[in-house]
């Protein structure tokens, strides 16, 4: 047989093989952990997560092996279309990169004269998290078939996407057909479906924002933890922003109101929750990482937006079919909380999403932040006894962030006639735009590039860049067709994220504005308050 150089077999005992098969498979990559091996036992799972009862008629569940590809979801919407023409309307968006139509589904009841609350549901951006659309297929089903929740329809109108990367999802693949990743380019808009995708998201204008995912429990620094290795315990996590251009009540009512009453109903239904973490190295330590500031993804894309936003993350990448039907039911009952909560509290949610239109005027930019560290315990699964644990690990929470780099909020930001496409990505997220009609004259505040680093690595299709900046004031002469973002609107903060040159996320990060040490940006700040 195969031996691994190095590792005296004759040494490793079961639980020591069992982390050396597990390693050798998470270093392999998905394909051949998600079809040949599962790295979960049979214990753990009935234990743990044992399947739900449930009458789930959804493609996936009416055959033995894989999971709903494209065609098989479309043959399911077409009948429930035709039936219910009133109150559901399919349109797609857009195209794949390998030409499928991208399906939007738009579901409200019509009659009702009551005001409605705008819901966004997407599913499947990542094509091997396959819970994410066989939930919201369910849950179609559901809103359309069953009257309790149909009723939900007079007070929600409900925008859905249950398979925005077709292409990866006909092949249980996490990226797009030209490999790039479309819940890191929420900014910089390189990837067809993400511009189609944050187009359809603008015009629907929505209010309260879901984004359907699923994680992968069994990681290789996990192994590093414990006597020989840990899992992730927990059935879901709930992403949603600490950016701190999202106002703080703006956070805290997603937080108290949509995760935290929805994590009371999981856990009546035996489901275990914590907010979202992932791990990475830190010069040698395996610290945890909890929240997310990065408007690159979702989850902060969306609340920039003005909306209440969460990225869902269930448990399953890698499991195959394990718990399968646990997790689309779990997929299926956050949607519904989030719908039932929408619908109740409607009055309540436009309040706070207009004070946080006035309560972004009056805020600063903040461009860079920093994230509290703390010794924090994390809920474990022990690999060798197979029972719960609690790990004492370093979290990086960006919950609880504080700014690091701030300006104030200027009166507008000017881009020069040069940058037609940077204001059409502006445009796509939301951001208005106005042209100027003939030159003019203004005062501004000039960026200048004091520090400069090009990454040698491309990451998602880009060498990034890295700068440092000086603001001088200088007086400048627009030429006719100069652009003007004013900071009086509801998505400035996708603005903020994407003009602001140090941002993590900003146009300059991703190369979309090229620069260079010692040169001056072709984007200013205005800071009067006459409007030129």
């Amino acid at each position: 047989m195969d031996r691994t150089p190095g590792i005296n077999h004759r040494f490793l005992n079961s639980d020591a093989m069992k982390k050396l098969i597990i390693l050798i498979l998470l270093c392999t990559g998905p394909s051949c952990s998600a079809q040949l091996f599962n790295p979960q036992s049979k214990k753990i799972t009935a234990r743990y997560f044992p399947e739900m009862e449930a009458d789930i008629h959804t493609p996936a569940f009416r055959k033995k092996r894989g999971f709903t590809n494209y065609k098989e979801m479309m043959s399911f919407l077409a009948p429930l279309v035709k039936q219910h023409q009133k109150i559901i309307h399919l349109s797609y968006i857009g195209k794949s990169q390998k030409g499928h139509p991208i399906p939007l589904l738009l579901i409200s009841n019509p009659d009702s004269k009551e005001e409605k609350t705008r819901v966004w549901i997407q599913a499947g951006i990542h094509g091997n998290e396959p819970a994410s659309t066989e939930g919201v297929l369910f849950l179609i089903g559901q809103l359309l078939e069953n009257p309790e929740y149909t009723a939900l329809l007079d007070r929600v109108e409900i925008g859905i996407i249950p398979m925005a990367n077709i292409d990866g999802s006909n092949r249980q693949l996490r990226p797009a057909a030209n490999g790039l990743d479309l819940n890191r380019d929420q900014t910089k808009l390189m990837v067809p479906e993400s511009v189609v995708l944050k187009q359809a998201f603008t015009d629907f204008n929505a209010q309260v924002a879901l984004d359907f995912h699923e994680f992968r429990p069994y990681r290789r620094d996990y192994l590093q933890m414990g006597t020989f290795g840990l899992t992730n315990a927990y059935d879901v996590m709930f992403l949603y922003s600490g950016n701190l251009n999202v106002p703080e009540p703006l956070r805290k009512y997603t937080e108290h109101t949509f995760v935290k009453g929805t994590e009371t109903l999981l856990r009546e239904k035996g489901l275990t929750t914590h907010a979202y973490f992932t791990s990475s190295d830190y010069q040698g330590y395996t610290v945890f990482n909890q929240g997310s500031v990065n408007a690159r993804s979702s989850a902060t894309s969306y609340a920039l937006a003005n909306c209440i936003s969460t990225l869902v993350e269930v448990r399953g990448i890698g499991l195959g079919r394990t718990s399968f039907k646990r997790r689309t039911m779990t997929t299926f009952l956050i949607a519904l909380s989030y719908i039932k909560t929408a619908a109740e509290n409607g009055n309540a949610v436009r309040e706070v999403l207009a004070a946080s239109v006035l309560q972004r005027k009056e805020g600063r930019a903040v461009i860079k932040s920093k994230r509290t560290v703390s010794r924090s315990p994390l809920a474990f699964i022990d690999l060798h006894t197979e029972k719960k644990t609690e790990e004492t690990v370093i979290l990086r929470d960006a919950l609880q962030s504080s700014p690091l780099l701030d300006r104030p909020l200027p009166r507008a930001y000017i881009l020069l006639p040069s940058q037609e496409k940077i204001v059409e990505k502006l445009r796509v997220l939301g951001v208005e735009v106005e042209i100027s009609d003939k030159a003019k004259e203004v005062s501004v505040e000039a960026y200048h590039i004091t520090e400069y680093y090009r990454a040698a690595q491309k990451y998602e299709g880009t060498r990034r860049q890295t700068v440092k900046t000086r603001l001088f004031p200088k007086t400048i002469t627009l030429p006719e067709g100069s652009f003007f973002v004013y900071t009086d609107q509801k998505n400035i903060g996708l603005a903020v994220e994407t003009l602001e040159p140090e941002a993590s996320n900003s146009f300059v990060s991703y190369n979309l504005i090229p620069a260079g040490k010692g040169e001056e940006l072709p984007v200013y700040r205005y800071n009067s308050n006459i409007k030129p």
